[in-house]
């Protein structure tokens, strides 16, 4: 037993340097005799022995943000995750989400490993994540992270945090990024062109489509070759609804994406994109 009088200013101290609940916050102190950082470190402690308690819990909710650095060369979106959307809209929660992509842009991470060990007044990410999880009482975590380098590089949040988008480009043209970024989000290509499209991706869908078309009794008979032409048409169907550059764009049907960045510059082309949503 402690021998030391916690008092309530030791509690609301310790409170405010870790987000903790008053009960867990007296708790601590009382377990460590008033050592107010042993007192931090239990509570640490207990919150990853929260989070693994927790770690069965569907994290569905959260905070997706995307932003550049100053120069526009590089973007990075990311997912706070929680388990409700009343979490995931309390202002102190999205500012949390918001120190941790500030963070990651200033000190150049480019993954989940390397962010949960960068310090923000002198505590690591991780256990900040910890800390917040012990305070909230829900399973939380980075759980999504994206990055872009490119000589320019535009960013998009959608639907009030739920969806992040980054798109790189070859040359600066901020409004025809947001506008790229936007169809992004609309439309979920699978990538920038069909060149782009990873093989495993087009092999499973040249099967079904063949499989489709070689199940129409109308195909009774036909020679191989014909279905294989037919399935070939199909297929590019597909790269024209699900690759970027082919889509149409969402502004204007009559054209697609690839003759609106032409409209915009010859030169403007898109390098790479990344879209991070919720769920």
């Amino acid at each position: 037993m402690s021998t030391v009088t916690i008092t309530a200013a030791d509690i609301n101290k310790l409170r405010q340097a870790t987000g903790a609940g008053m009960m867990d916050c007296r708790k601590a102190l009382t377990e460590n005799n008033g050592d107010f950082e042993a007192a931090i470190d239990w509570l640490r402690k207990k919150g990853a022995k929260v989070a693994a308690l927790r770690s069965d819990r569907e994290a569905k909710e959260g905070v997706v943000l995307a932003k550049t650095t100053a120069d526009n060369k590089t973007g990075i979106a990311l997912c706070v995750s929680c388990e409700t959307d009343f979490v995931s809209k309390n202002a102190d929660f999205v500012a949390f989400a918001t120190s941790i992509i500030d963070a990651a842009i200033a000190n150049n991470v480019n993954n989940v490993d390397e962010l949960n060990n960068v310090t923000i007044n002198g505590a690591k990410i991780a256990d900040l994540v910890n800390d917040k999880l012990a305070s909230i009482g829900e399973k939380i975590g980075i759980s999504k992270f994206e990055r872009i380098d490119a000589p320019y590089v535009a960013s998009y949040i959608h639907g009030a945090n739920r969806m992040g988008v980054l798109v790189g480009m070859t040359t600066e043209a901020a409004d025809a990024g947001k506008d790229v970024a936007m169809q992004i989000a609309a439309m979920n290509p699978v990538a920038v062109d069909a060149d782009a499209v990873p093989a495993d991706v087009v092999a499973r869908e040249k099967a079904i489509i063949t499989d489709q078309v070689a199940a129409d009794p109308k195909m009774a008979g036909k020679p191989a070759e014909m279905i294989e032409k037919i399935a070939g048409g199909k297929l590019n169907a597909f790269f024209k609804e699900n690759t970027l550059l082919a889509q149409a764009f969402v502004k204007d049907a009559g054209v697609s994406v690839a003759d609106y960045l032409k409209s915009v510059s010859p030169e403007l082309k898109i390098t790479a994109f990344k879209r991070v949503a919720l769920g």
